[in-house]
């Protein structure tokens, strides 16, 4: 659908992907437009024609997941809302898609084209390892990882607390340059594609693509911090039959 993204990075052609925008779908305001999320307080029949419409435009069987802001990653299945924050298959035409209004989405294929995967990482997941967790369910060596950083909350609107540089810090010092000290004190500005980069070579996957979005000044997008009250986009990926 026009508006909607196409990640940019070297996937393999049999990959696919998408990442959904605020563009066409049924939900009204404060959800305007089209809310993938089923539990943001949106009018269900709304979401539910939502998600159709997604399905109908993709062409393939989105596994949705019940997201906690955890590390658990679990094979996708369409048929089955797992609680988890990841996902991933090697089925083809089954989609590992996350919801997001501001957590970092992270997508991940193979080069052969044989799995691919998706992460929602807020800043808690992430520090906890969901990226991690989600490299280990692919199972597959580091060197033949793509990995594409969706739209998320830039550095210039994400303010953090003390605690939340050294969740990072405590398992990856060099993290500390993916923080600045923020005009108010004793809080930080923090880079959460960075963070994620630091992870992802650390567990040595060079190929990291994406990264270039903010969710809170990019009106396509949902974003919790600016609206609390709002919807969630989707991104997804997935093999071609």
């Amino acid at each position: 659908m026009k508006g909607w993204l196409t990640p940019d990075w070297p996937a393999p052609a049999r990959v696919r992907a998408c990442v959904t925008t605020r563009e066409g779908g049924f939900s009204l305001p404060p959800f305007e437009g089209l809310n993938l999320g089923s539990h943001v307080g949106d009018d269900p029949v709304a979401v539910e024609r939502n998600r159709e419409l997604l399905t109908s435009t993709l062409g393939c069987k989105p596994a949705w997941l019940s997201q906690v802001h955890g590390v658990r990653v679990v094979e996708a299945n369409p048929g089955q809302v797992h609680e988890a924050d990841g996902s991933w298959s090697a089925e083809p035409g089954v989609a590992s898609a996350v919801l997001t209004a501001d957590c970092l989405p992270a997508l991940f294929c193979d080069r052969a084209g044989t799995r691919v995967a998706a992460a929602h990482a807020g800043w808690r997941g992430l520090a906890n390892g969901v990226l991690e967790e989600t490299l280990d369910a692919l199972a597959l060596p580091a060197e033949d990882v793509l990995v594409w950083l969706g739209p998320a909350i830039g550095p210039a609107a994400f303010e953090v607390g003390p605690e939340v540089r050294e969740a990072f810090l405590a398992s990856h010092p060099e993290t500390d340059s993916a923080f600045q000290p923020s005009a108010n004190e004793g809080k930080f500005m923090a880079d959460i594609y960075q963070l994620a980069r630091i992870r992802l070579v650390a567990r040595g996957v060079q190929a990291v693509f994406g990264g270039g979005y903010c969710t809170v000044s990019d009106p396509r997008f949902y974003s919790y911090r600016r609206a609390a009250r709002t919807g969630r986009f989707a991104s997804l990926v997935w093999m071609a039959d």
